[in-house]
């Protein structure tokens, strides 16, 4: 019999709660493996007035971001090499790749400051060790011809592993595409990541003990069409908060912002989560809806899209699914200009109708759009 039980309970709650106040430690085992298949919703980039400052950090942090509300959704798929590869790219990303080796894959779109070549079929590649998650090129397919595109420098890191509390890293890489008759791209990028806090995170999907990962990206991208001289610019800073969990496979939730005027503006909020009914906040996104226009709207394929947002809209992201949550492609605008166009290249060959979902700091409005 116990004589004493009062202090053994008090000793046991004690250790109870020095556990749950333990950093997690984020491994291999917490990344995205072939066969995933992972439901993200959207937010409003403007954050819920409850919502906590980005700056919070240290260590035994609480998060709660309960008041998000999806806008919209999509499905991140990943896949096997030999599912996703074909051709030349089974070489450069197969077994016997060498440095280039992966070991999965997932549906990506081939951004280059809203540049694109007249590719479809964009998959980006990705090798996970213990050591590091990183990105070791993309495939895309020409003219009906399967191609790598590969880093010449790099490859880009995207996680060092393990990852755990103060610990920081640096990656640089250079992509470059080039298509003969077509032009080419190519992207600079200088990755940091900072590890800067741990705590608990509570957002729709349930609550969570997490790590935070700021990542910060520089970006110079240099663009030539046909066979014009390149025309390069670094794009404005970005930044990607994101809390990741054991056992999540992706970030729990990512708040991402872009530097403008030497100031952060989120740009893009997404959370970890199970199917849900998007909700329209329809009061906000009245101006937007009213002055959003599309067009030409139905549109064939090979012809670029005309995007125009309301006056002083600001920043902006646009995202293209098909009707079951596909992504085909992302595009991020500074809104400067009266009217964006979306190029070809970005719908790919797709045919068929698709949600073009637009959101700025009024508020997210999704528009139908056939392609044929």
């Amino acid at each position: 019999m116990l004589r004493h039980p009062l202090p053994l309970l008090c000793l046991l709650s004690l250790f109870g709660t020095a556990q749950a106040q333990t950093a997690p430690v984020i491994t291999a085992a917490d990344m995205p493996v072939p066969g995933d298949t992972l439901r993200l919703s959207l937010a409003s980039p403007v954050l819920p007035a409850t919502a906590p400052p980005l700056s919070r950090n240290g260590t035994n942090q609480t998060w709660n971001y309960a008041a998000l509300q999806p806008l919209t959704q999509r499905v991140e798929a990943y896949k096997s090499v030999a599912a996703s590869a074909s051709g030349l790219q089974l070489v450069a990303f197969g077994p016997f790749g060498g440095a280039n080796r992966a070991t999965v894959a997932t549906p990506r779109t081939f951004d280059f400051n809203g540049a694109t070549l007249p590719v479809s079929d964009v998959k980006e590649f990705f090798n996970l060790s213990a050591n590091d998650l990183r990105s070791v090129g993309f495939g895309v397919t020409f003219n009906g011809v399967a191609l790598p595109v590969l880093y010449t420098a790099g490859p880009d890191v995207i996680y060092s592993l393990p990852l755990a509390f103060g610990a920081s890293h640096t990656s640089n890489s250079v992509l470059v595409a080039s298509v003969p008759g077509a032009g080419y791209l190519s992207q600079k990028r200088q990755r940091r990541n900072a590890n800067d806090a741990w705590g608990t995170l509570t957002t729709p999907f349930g609550t969570f003990q997490t790590l935070r990962v700021v990542t910060t990206i520089i970006d110079h991208d240099s663009v030539a069409v046909g066979t014009g001289p390149g025309q390069g610019a670094t794009l404005p800073t970005r930044r990607e908060y994101k809390w990741l969990a054991n056992g999540i496979h992706v970030p729990v939730l990512t708040i991402t912002t872009i530097e403008v005027n030497g100031a952060q503006q989120v740009s893009a909020v997404e959370y970890r989560d199970v199917y849900r009914r998007p909700t329209a906040l329809a009061t906000r996104n009245r101006a937007l809806d009213a002055g959003l226009r599309v067009y030409p709207n139905p549109s064939g394929v090979g012809t670029a899209l005309q995007l125009a947002v309301p006056a002083g809209s600001g920043p902006f992201t646009v995202v293209a699914t098909d009707v079951v949550g596909r992504q085909l492609f992302q595009r991020r605008f500074l809104g400067n200009e009266g009217v964006m166009s979306i190029s070809a290249g970005a719908f790919g060959e797709f045919r068929g109708v698709l949600l073009l979902t637009v959101t700025t700091a009024q508020g997210t409005v999704t528009r139908r759009v056939v392609r044929e």
